[in-house]
């Protein structure tokens, strides 16, 4: 029996997962990790795992995991994975992550509409604060999952709110008895929206991801002296303000135009002390995420900034102090399932693109664990975390039915031998 999508259920499951935590129109939905309105979600997904009877495993992290069982026992212990994650940031999109969870879904649906048992199990993973929002580093449920992050750790994060990720796991109900890494996958895939403009402006309606940039995030607080915006000379101050702003005209002229122009540098945050309109700042606190394909070339700018922070504290009579919060080297996503991901997409008529993933993904860490690839689909516009983020319901379709195929390429592999 030929196994089909049910495409039209995958869209509507969107939908519907994606009005959980909605805003109101134009406004979004926030589903940040382990709130009241990311249980909602978590409890739909599990819903509809179980409606396939599927074996549905959480995790001490919180961790969601529906399998599908092998035909064999030996197929048990060596399960295709397919995953993403279902939190938000805030005022988001309805696809990011949730396409991916969802689409995987599909493809356990459509074997168990064809009454077929795979040769591998099958496994959807949902993995828990992909996003970094409330509690850092992004992508912990990976992280934590593949060995790279201890679970006592990752459940005494702190989060923005002064909370405890532990606490609130168990609050929602959603702390589970399956140690971290309890299932090592075969090989790992992940299907998502490209969030950037590649695809689109190439005209292409798929992608194969070659890898991940490597990211650091900082955080920084320079420290000066307050003082009164209009008797304060200016040779006189120091002026924690300045300082920031010196960095971010920094970060874009002397980083990220500079050869061969492939580091990406943000400030994203960034707050003054004590705020005032007539009052020289004593103190700035903000963040800065570097991102980089290439290892030596993100090290490079992690060493310039440190240089120039240096060198700016001694001119403006300033104290630094830098925080390391997230810090991930480059991901080459493995060779052998991107070659077979570009031969599903082109038998279905389609010539994808291959490009580097500029966002962090949990295939990444997964990759340090199992043999791991992604399938990009276009972002209309290249928009995401942002209400309007969409992809055309056609491509939707086009790269849930590439993953099928790709699974059943993969499945077609003897048991025992490497993807």
């Amino acid at each position: 029996m030929a196994v089909t999508l049910e495409l039209s259920l995958l869209l509507a499951q969107l939908e519907t997962l994606g009005a959980i935590g909605a805003e109101g129109p134009g406004r979004g939905r926030t589903r940040i990790a382990l709130t009241d309105a990311e249980k909602a979600g978590r409890d739909q997904l599990v819903v509809w795992m179980r409606e396939l009877d599927l074996i549905v495993e959480v995790d001490q992290l919180g961790n969601i995991f529906g399998s599908l069982p092998a035909a064999t026992e030996q197929g048990d212990r060596e399960p295709l994975m397919i995953g993403s994650h279902i939190d938000t940031v805030r005022s988001a999109g309805a696809l990011d992550g949730c396409y991916g969870v969802l689409a995987g879904l599909a493809v356990l649906r459509a074997f168990r509409a064809a009454g077929i048992a795979p040769a591998r199990r099958l496994v959807v993973a949902a993995f828990t604060n992909e996003e970094g929002v409330r509690y850092q580093p992004d992508m912990m449920g990976s992280l934590v999952y593949a060995g790279g992050l201890a679970i006592d750790d990752a459940l005494a994060s702190r989060g923005t709110d002064g909370s405890r990720l532990g606490d609130e796991l168990a609050r929602i109900g959603y702390a589970g008895d399956a140690p971290c890494g309890f299932l090592t996958p075969w090989a790992f895939l992940e299907l998502h929206i490209e969030q950037g403009p590649v695809l689109e402006a190439a005209g292409a309606r798929l992608g194969v991801v070659r890898g991940v940039q490597g990211i650091s995030w900082q955080r920084i607080t320079l420290k000066g002296e307050a003082n009164h915006a209009g008797t304060a000379p200016m040779a006189f101050r120091h002026d924690a303000g300045y300082g920031a702003a010196a960095t971010v005209a920094f970060l874009r002229e002397q980083i990220t135009k500079a050869a061969p122009g492939t580091t990406l540098a943000t400030v994203g945050s960034l707050t003054l002390a004590p705020d005032v309109i007539n009052v020289v700042p004593e103190q700035a606190t903000f963040t800065v995420d570097l991102r980089d394909p290439d290892e030596a070339q993100l090290a490079a700018a992690e060493a310039k900034l440190d240089h120039f922070l240096d060198a700016l504290a001694k001119a403006e009579g300033l104290t630094v102090h830098t925080e390391q919060l997230v810090r991930f080297s480059p991901v080459a996503f493995h060779a052998g399932l991107r070659k077979r991901i570009r031969a599903a997409a082109e038998a279905s008529g389609e010539a994808p693109l291959e490009l580097t993933s500029g966002a962090g993904h949990d295939a990444q860490m997964m990759a340090r664990i199992a043999p791991s690839a992604m399938i990009f689909v276009p972002s209309i516009k290249g928009i995401s975390h942002n209400p309007e983020e969409a992809t055309d319901p056609a491509d939707l379709a086009l790269g849930a039915e590439v993953l099928l195929r790709v699974v059943e390429d993969c499945l077609a592999v003897p048991l025992g031998e490497a993807p």
